[in-house]
């Protein structure tokens, strides 16, 4: 089933919307060329038999690291509830994790990882349980900000169901501050989204934690 959604929901339309990214031949030698004189300039001899196709795998795996901006419209396809606006759908949720993920910082280009829990309450309809974790990666794999990304899935998820509450949790490891900086390798960044039936009842929230054996 596919729903009539109003795509105005900037989130949800960046999700679903494919924008397929057209490199050529051409540009992609030329960023060869870029990258190489980059490694060498950082002190990489680019020219060993295990370097000197660095620059063209370096480009390759930031082209799969961030191929959630071509989006995934397989998101808009849903499902009837089992118990539509009946008392026994009533508050009751599916929650889905650990869903694991690897983001880029906006900031430095480093990598960020870890997993995310998805939990909504059903309205009329249900997603796939697949669904859930395309959502999460299609806005993990690109350059953002985990805060970001944790409100991105909600507000997306909102839009695709019309749920009754969405719960959304993301905890990761940033290597911008592992490497960098501070040098902090131990600390974990921990968001929440709480939407709908989540925002207002603690008693959700908790059920929410402990069913993921989460720490509220």
């Amino acid at each position: 089933m596919t729903l009539n959604i109003d795509l105005d929901d900037l989130e949800f339309e960046d999700a679903i919307e494919l924008k397929q990214r057209h490199i050529s031949v051409e540009q992609m030698r030329t960023f060869e060329g870029y990258m190489a004189e980059i490694f060498e300039a950082l002190g990489m001899n680019s020219h060993t038999p295990g370097t000197e196709d660095t620059p063209k795998r370096f480009l390759k795996a930031m082209l799969d690291a961030t191929e959630g901006y071509d989006g995934d419209p397989n998101l808009i396809k849903v499902f009837p509830s089992e118990h539509p606006n009946g008392s026994k759908s009533h508050l009751s949720q599916v929650i889905e994790g650990p869903i694991h993920f690897f983001s880029l910082c906006e900031h430095h280009a480093f990598p960020f990882f870890g997993q995310a829990y998805v939990g909504y309450i059903a309205n009329e309809h249900i997603l796939g349980l697949s669904k859930l974790t395309r959502l999460v990666r299609v806005f993990a794999k690109r350059f953002s900000v985990q805060e970001r990304i944790t409100q991105q899935i909600a507000s997306s998820l909102e839009a695709i169901l019309q749920p009754q509450g969405v719960a959304v949790y993301l905890e990761a490891n940033h290597l911008c501050m592992a490497m960098r900086g501070v040098r902090e390798s131990s600390a974990i960044t921990r968001t929440t989204a709480w939407r709908g039936e989540y925002e207002v009842s603690a008693e959700l929230r908790s059920e929410f934690f402990a069913t993921t054996n989460l720490r509220p």
